[in-house]
């Protein structure tokens, strides 16, 4: 399985983003998609997340600012960043686990480390 994330970049407050996972390898019928972000001297926060059937859930901080979804003719997970805040700075990883968003298989996976991480992609937004 391999995820590779593009998009990143340096921005002013205000403009936007859109970042894309291109995701190999993988292939099971109930699955989650997400972006996670980690800031220096942050824990990592779920950015948002988009299961097999197209629901989708966002971090409490997105405010309706981001939007996620996927291109499966691309094999790609995309998130659209938009009104980017300085606050918003941080390194942005793609995931992939072998569960639906938020069940147990979910939650164990992401606590054991058993999902697939990409290298990250960072983004920077200044005042």
């Amino acid at each position: 399985v391999k995820l590779v994330e593009s998009g990143g970049g340096s921005v002013q407050s205000g403009g936007s983003l859109r970042l894309s996972c291109t995701v190999s390898g993988f292939s099971h019928s109930s699955y989650c998609m997400g972006w996670f972000r980690q800031a220096p001297e942050k824990e990592r926060e779920e950015v948002a997340i988009i299961n097999f059937d197209g629901q989708a859930s966002y971090g409490a901080f997105v405010q309706g600012r981001f939007t996620i979804s996927e291109d499966r003719d691309k094999n790609q997970v995309l998130l659209q960043m938009n009104s980017l805040e300085p606050e918003d700075t941080a390194m942005y990883y793609c995931a992939a686990f072998r569960f639906k968003c938020y069940s147990a298989g979910y939650w164990n996976s992401l606590k054991r480390g058993e999902n697939y991480w990409g290298q990250g992609t960072q983004v920077t937004v200044s005042s």
